[in-house]
């Protein structure tokens, strides 16, 4: 089954089968070594850049600033949400993602 993604409003939502799933604004915790030099990043999104896809993961890359350290910059692939039989399912994106570089590494 195919699901469209893709980004609208000048990177404002990511729209999954034509339906808002993820916006700028929300506060995300995330392992991402390349990101910038925290433990942990605290990022604020600020634009979504790419959606993609591995397995049923959706997962984006977006424009965070850290409010750690203050660093902006484009995340790695950081995971969103899933498709299970055709219909989204929410990641707890209030927790904590692993970038598709650190999860790699591990």
């Amino acid at each position: 089954m195919t699901v469209p993604l893709r980004i609208q409003d000048d990177g404002a939502w990511l729209s999954v089968d034509d339906q808002r799933r993820v916006g700028v604004g929300e506060l995300w915790r995330f392992y991402d070594p390349g990101f910038c030099d925290c433990d942990l990043a605290d990022g604020v999104v600020e634009n979504l850049v790419e959606p993609g896809v591995d397995g049923r993961t959706v997962e984006i890359r977006a424009v965070c600033q850290c409010i750690v350290c203050g660093t902006k910059a484009t995340t790695d692939w950081l995971p969103v949400g899933r498709i299970v039989d055709g219909e989204w399912r929410d990641i707890d994106r209030e927790g904590l993602l692993l970038s598709n570089a650190s999860r790699k590494r591990e």
